[in-house]
């Protein structure tokens, strides 16, 4: 089975097309057709397209909308001779609510839904939704369509771990609760550690820490998250590019007050002018803080933030384990940035956490351990390919 896997985000839109006929959530061998991204969807769009050895198809032109940009790569898929039609698309979604707990074959009552909750994601469901109806709209009704949540994996943690410590008829009333998200890197990368580890992902006890421009950790026993940092919505947690990641909620109705403006401005401030980018006053990239880390002080207050907060992630969630055999970084950062891992690990040889310096150094984007062999917990870096669970989720939902 070949499927169009589409992850829309506010001005993005990411696809692969995939051989799902034997695809499992981490097999490194499922084939890749075929790949590519539209970025800054509007007037400043840019594309860039691959297949095999074919020539990449790149440029810039102005792209209106998802629709368009959904529209370009399904006529390049079709115009490249060699490229099937997609059996079935999946699409990326990350807030499911309570509702969406697992993939879900979509029809127009999932559409309305997804409408409906789209407040809890307001960066990012509004442009799976666009996705999803451009690929309705171009492809038809005879291509099953699937959304894939972001929220699923985490659905199940413990009652404890998802319940905020709130007036209980509020929450149940307005359906405030931790959900989770990155579900789909963290699936894959505590499958794929299993499988470098030669056992089943029902068998590992491991501490995931997702780190890009957002990031999050996730405490996984037998393959389930039981506890995971972001929450209602995707600003708790770790220190991200933008985003605050964990304060004292007085600090909203604070600054509400001393800068004169309502408190959905300074949610904005938290998402879009915070984390590395609000602390350092330079950048969100983390290898421009880097590369900054010794000259410039806000950059390394950054960066040491960052550290110091997905550290403390780190040593609770070992906590909620009872221990662990593995901890895996992944993510734009946790793959890229050796000195961020060396950061992240230092002095956590008390637990039995030894980073390999040498081997640390050494892996960029690739999958292995970066621990040395007496570590009593392994520390692997794993290459993040949410693409694969997707496709593995679509193909499974509409009962391949």
């Amino acid at each position: 089975m070949k499927i169009l896997v589409l992850n829309c985000g506010s001005s993005t839109l990411k696809f692969q097309l995939i051989d799902a006929d034997a695809v499992s959530p981490s097999a490194a061998s499922a084939s890749k057709l075929a790949g590519g991204i539209v970025d800054r969807i509007g007037a400043h769009a840019s594309y860039r397209f691959t297949a095999g050895d074919f020539p990449a198809k790149e440029g810039a032109q102005p792209i209106r909308d998802h629709e368009q940009a959904v529209r370009a790569v399904i006529k390049w898929l079709n115009s490249t001779a060699a490229l099937p039609r997609p059996d079935a698309v999946g699409h990326r979604v990350v807030h499911g609510g309570d509702r969406f707990i697992e993939a879900t074959l979509i029809d127009d009552g999932v559409i309305a839904a997804l409408e409906a909750i789209s407040e809890l994601a307001p960066l990012h469901n509004p442009g799976a939704l666009s996705g999803i109806r451009a690929a309705r709209k171009i492809l038809g009704d005879s291509v099953p369509m699937v959304a894939v949540f972001d929220t699923a994996f985490h659905h199940a943690i413990p009652e404890a771990a998802a319940t905020y410590a709130i007036p209980y008829e509020l929450a149940q009333k307005h359906k405030i609760r931790r959900y989770g998200f990155h579900g789909l890197a963290h699936q894959y990368d505590s499958a794929r550690y299993a499988e470098l580890a030669g056992k089943s992902a029902t068998q590992v006890k491991v501490v995931t820490m997702h780190l890009g421009n957002g990031c999050s950790a996730s405490a996984i026993r037998n393959g389930r998250s039981v506890d995971t940092s972001m929450g209602f919505t995707p600003l708790e947690g770790l220190v991200m590019g933008t985003r605050s990641g964990d304060l004292d909620p007085a600090v909203i109705s604070y600054l509400a007050r001393k800068e004169e403006v309502d408190a959905a401005e300074v949610e904005s401030w938290l998402n879009q002018r915070s984390g590395l980018l609000g602390v350092s006053g330079l950048a969100s990239d983390m290898r421009e803080l880097i590369a900054a880390y010794d000259a410039n002080p806000r950059a390394r207050l950054a960066v040491d933030v960052f550290c110091h907060r997905a550290r403390k992630y780190l040593g609770a969630y070992l906590a909620v384990l009872g221990g662990a055999e593995a901890v895996i970084f992944s993510g734009g950062i946790g793959e890229n940035a050796p000195f961020i891992r060396e950061n992240i690990c230092r002095g956590m040889e008390w637990c039995g956490l030894k980073l390999d310096l040498g081997a640390n150094a050494t892996a960029l984007g690739r999958d292995g351990s970066v621990s040395t062999a007496d570590s009593a917990i392994k520390i692997f870096v794993v290459h993040t390919d949410e693409e694969k669970i997707i496709a593995h989720e679509t193909a499974r939902t509409i009962g391949v």
